[in-house]
């Protein structure tokens, strides 16, 4: 009797403690080999799964950068089990302690084409929203294997990042009072500021829209390293550049884009928990702390801190480009603060 090809990701799992799909033993469904799906784990460290269905499975692979966006670059793609097709459509929280845990979210799906598929080489096409394009997997050592892009990028239809605008705050004299809506953070003064990451430069963008230099913005020189942050991944941060301690630090507070995926669509909550898993963290650089739903505690430290204000921003709230939205709200503790 052949092994069943989910044997290995049954015992890595107990389908009583995770939400993810854990079918019973038995036939394989049929499908056409064409489906893909991309997911953003954040596991103890955030990576992006690749899942191509074969033969009843998606065979799988995790991608600590994501796929190559250029022909220069391979990525490292290590293999790991098969999994369930039911795992194309699957978002959830995996729970801390079981195989895998953490956030499960949908980066990209779609259908793929297959122009081979060996024991030493997986070239395919992709036909997603975010990912598209030629690509082949090959190994390298046991379960390490690498992923090239064969073809030049696609345009990948985004207004430029230079033309974003941040988000904005509509202000209120209280705490909104379904608190456990809302994302706390304080609010540290400073410069507003969109960071842009490319090919290991960063550049600043006012909240105007105004390219922000050394000369315009002190201590702006300080933050050149940031470009390199991110593993080197494109990016669009969203944040402040304050006076921290008598040193200028970016306070991050948003992520709008990733390797060129767009996130504006995606949950306040869910942003910042990426935002999170990127360990952007540098005596000059660093995320915003958040409290879901502690608005009171963080109120209080802010009065004790002499901070001018709270913001509040609705846990499900998408981000929406230079919009003044009562989805975030500022909350001054001082006049004209």
């Amino acid at each position: 009797m052949s092994p069943d090809k989910l044997d290995t990701y049954r015992s890595k799992r107990d389908a009583a403690r995770t939400p993810e799909p854990v079918p019973e033993p038995g036939p394989l469904p049929t499908g056409h080999n064409d489906t893909f799906v991309i997911q953003e784990h954040h596991a103890r460290r955030l990576h992006w799964d690749l899942r191509l269905e074969r033969d009843g499975v998606l065979v799988s692979w995790a991608i600590p950068k994501c796929l190559p966006l250029d022909r220069k670059t391979n990525h490292l793609a290590v293999h790991t089990e098969d999994h369930p097709l039911e795992y194309a459509t699957f978002e959830g929280e995996i729970a801390q302690g079981e195989y895998g845990g953490g956030l499960m979210l949908i980066w990209d799906r779609g259908t793929y084409e297959t122009e081979k598929w060996t024991d030493r080489e997986v070239k395919f096409v992709l036909h997603g929203s975010r990912s598209s394009g030629r690509y082949v997997l090959f190994p390298t050592d046991g379960k390490n294997w690498m992923i090239h892009r064969m073809d030049p990028p696609p345009e990948n239809g985004l207004p430029p990042a230079a033309e974003l605008r941040p988000m904005a705050a509509e202000e209120r004299k209280r705490l909104p009072r379904d608190q456990e809506a809302y994302g706390f953070e304080f609010d540290l003064g400073g410069t507003r500021a969109l960071a842009i990451l490319g090919e290991g430069k960063v550049r600043f963008i006012g909240a105007d829209g105004t390219p922000l230099t050394p000369e315009s913005t002190p201590g702006l020189d300080r933050l050149d390293g940031l470009g390199k942050a991110a593993w080197g991944l494109p990016a669009v941060l969203d944040g402040r550049i304050a006076d921290i301690g008598g040193s200028t630090v970016y306070m991050i507070s948003d992520v709008l884009r990733l390797n060129t995926g767009d996130l504006l669509g995606r949950s306040y909550r869910d942003r910042r928990r990426t935002l999170d898993h990127l360990s952007l963290r540098d005596r000059h650089w660093q995320p915003t702390p958040w409290f879901p739903g502690d608005g009171k505690a963080v109120l209080q430290v802010a009065k004790d801190q002499g901070l001018p204000a709270v913001l509040a921003k609705r846990l499900d709230s998408p981000y929406l480009p230079g919009v003044r939205s009562s989805a975030w709200l500022r909350v001054p503790l001082n006049p004209g603060g």
